[in-house]
């Protein structure tokens, strides 16, 4: 890939991402973020609210899992125990008609669902599609809803798809958050050729999970976004929050742009090939083994040259004395 287009590459994909946190242009009406206990994703739904503030969209948040009230949350409103049908009524009360005028432009609405494993029962799943649609009347309305992976999803009936591969099939955005220093581990372990190291859960090991997010701020976001046209494009980024009471706002770059992750240098490969000194053989070659390899005759060396005569290719042997000279096979 030339540098001009791998440019191009990276400033359409970091405007792509720009463009789906500020919900511009309803370029992801159904965005659905899937974290484990590992890494949440709390950092990149608090970036997705301080740009709606910006934008002077009202927040709607629905908890099924949070107790208090976000700050910056215009609309709390308690999902627990309460079917879809009377929750989406209660979701839509809180949505102004839209203004008569034409030149005036419709208030945004962004609603937040801390969690949707709760609504992905055997009874309220095979609803979702038709309870996401009423929800979502304007296209000035956008929708962020988290899922667990790592909850185990309850026993459906047959023939009914699970609860990942149905929300991932709905929704128009799916981004998969990870922590930034298991990525790094992993991609040291990957360029070593060493396995790779389990973390968390995947490790086996009893007791209380600690993560290594205090070495390395910032986590890994997986984007599948799926266009109007059917075609999907998928990117690895790597979001740092802002630190506290910063008027700027999360920083974001490519995953390969990353130091850690780059492509090794030609200093990298240099310093590589000095360290075969500190090993037990080495495959190069010294000055005087070059030499001596320059100057050994190859054999039949001389069926090479035309000797004259049309006889250019005939092979020079000469006999030794523990050869055994067969007159039958020379007849032959």
């Amino acid at each position: 890939m030339a540098p001009s287009a791998q440019a191009h590459h990276r400033s359409h994909s970091l405007l792509l991402l720009q463009k789906l946190l500020n919900l511009r242009d309803s370029a992801s009406p159904l965005t659905l973020i899937c974290d484990t206990i590992e890494q949440s994703a709390g950092p990149l739904v608090r970036e997705v609210i301080s740009r709606a503030k910006i934008a002077r969209s009202k927040v709607v948040f629905i908890s099924l899992a949070t107790v208090k009230k976000p700050h910056d949350a215009e609309i709390f409103i308690k999902a627990r125990g309460k079917s879809l049908k009377a929750l989406a009524t209660e979701i839509t009360s809180h949505f102004t008609p839209p203004p008569k005028d034409t030149t005036s432009a419709p208030q945004k609405y962004l609603l937040i669902f801390d969690t949707l494993n709760p609504l992905t029962t055997p009874l309220q799943t095979p609803l979702l599609p038709a309870f996401f649609t009423s929800i979502l009347p304007t296209p000035s309305t956008s929708l962020v809803a988290i899922y667990h992976t790592d909850v185990p999803s309850p026993h459906l009936p047959p023939y009914t798809p699970p609860p990942p591969t149905l929300l991932s099939h709905l929704a128009t955005t799916v981004f998969h958050v990870s922590s930034l220093a298991h990525a790094i581990e992993s991609h040291r372990a990957a360029s070593r050729s060493l396995p790779l190291p389990e973390f968390g859960l995947h490790g086996g090991r009893e007791g209380v999970l600690v993560g290594l997010a205090k070495r390395q701020p910032g986590i890994v976001l997986d984007m599948e976004m799926r266009r109007r046209s059917g075609r999907a494009v998928a990117e690895r980024f790597i979001l740092t929050p802002a630190a506290a009471g910063a008027k700027t706002g999360a920083s974001i770059m490519l995953l390969a742009d990353h130091p850690l992750f780059a492509a090794p240098t030609g200093d990298d490969v240099e310093g590589e090939k000095g360290e075969e000194g500190e090993t037990t053989f080495s495959l190069g070659l010294t000055e005087k083994q070059r030499k001596d390899r320059e100057g050994i005759v190859l054999p039949y060396f001389d069926a090479q040259t035309d000797v004259g005569g049309g006889e250019g290719g005939r092979i020079l042997y000469d006999m030794g004395r523990e050869d055994d000279f067969d007159e039958e096979e020379d007849e032959i």
